[in-house]
């Protein structure tokens, strides 16, 4: 990967935010590569000489190592167990996950992932943090086989708003939230892992053997369904957001002629944002499949 420095940051601060420390170890996959898409790992393998990131992309990146790095560093006592990374092998491959944190209590263990976020990701949920910690949960059981008595979020929110918690009753109240992880059964656990497993297994036989790759999810494309904003004259702000051009007529039909629907096109945030950088190779952003 091709880190450029258009900013012109003293040489000081480029070393600092590309200096990178992550290591899986000797692993097929770790549960961050497994929960995620597989198409978008295998460009990202294959392309990797070619992408190109600014070194200010990184920045939140190395935000969230400090904290880990601050967290980890003041634990103390034998009830908990920091950054400690586990490896299990099945379906001929050998799977790792580097756990933030697990607190020992006498139901079991607690673990706890730390995530440097948006107040957005805190009020709205991220269906990724359920997937991670359910499949650290199932690798804790089968490495460890000792009971869970937990799993949750530490999240850190980089754009909190004191306003905004004082105002908005939907607003976290604090920058730092502990999220409450919904657990699955030790069958639905193991069965999304078979899964993510098979889909990355079978997902890189196609690529050695020349064949398409399969397509990222909704879900992994983080779409943006399009909406129905109800507005009075010209006025910015939408009196009311509908998800069908249904609804919004209906609506529209009680109001007087100053009022108009404005339709607000969705969209693949994670391909049309940048937030993938490797979407300029991928033929079904491309397609617009």
């Amino acid at each position: 990967m091709k880190t450029t420095n258009q900013f012109n940051l003293p040489d000081v601060i480029v070393s600092a935010l590309t200096r990178d420390t992550y290591d899986p170890g000797d692993t097929t996959f770790s549960v961050t590569q497994l929960i995620d898409s597989p198409r978008i790992g295998i460009l990202q393998q294959s392309h990797d000489s070619d992408i190109e990131r600014d070194v200010v992309d990184l920045i939140w990146s190395r935000f969230g190592t400090s904290m880990h790095n601050m967290f980890e560093d003041a634990v103390k006592g034998d009830e908990y167990i920091t950054e400690e990374r586990l490896f299990y092998e099945t379906q001929g491959c050998k799977i790792s996950g580097a756990i933030d944190l697990q607190e020992k209590t006498p139901e079991g263990l607690i673990i706890r992932d730390y995530k440097v976020t948006s107040a957005w990701s805190v009020i709205h949920g991220k269906s990724e943090w359920g997937n991670q910690l359910n499949a650290y949960e199932w690798l804790v059981r089968h490495v460890k086989n000792v009971p869970v008595a937990g799993v949750e979020i530490v999240a850190i929110l980089r754009d909190w708003n004191r306003r905004s918690a004082e105002t908005k009753a939907d607003y976290p109240q604090s920058p730092i939230q502990i999220i409450r992880v919904s657990r699955w059964t030790e069958a639905e656990q193991d069965a999304y892992m078979d899964e993510r497993i098979r889909l990355h297994t079978e997902a890189e036989k196609s690529f050695f053997m020349g064949d398409p790759l399969p397509l990222c999810s909704d879900e992994e494309r983080w779409m943006k369904p399009t909406k129905y904003a109800l507005k009075k004259g010209k006025n910015i702000r939408a009196l009311k957001i509908f998800d069908t051009m249904e609804a919004a007529q209906q609506s529209l039909e009680t109001k007087d002629d100053s009022h108009h629907i404005q339709e607000r096109p969705g969209e693949y945030t994670r391909c049309e944002q940048d937030w993938c950088r490797v979407s300029q190779w991928c033929d079904q952003f491309r397609g617009k499949e």
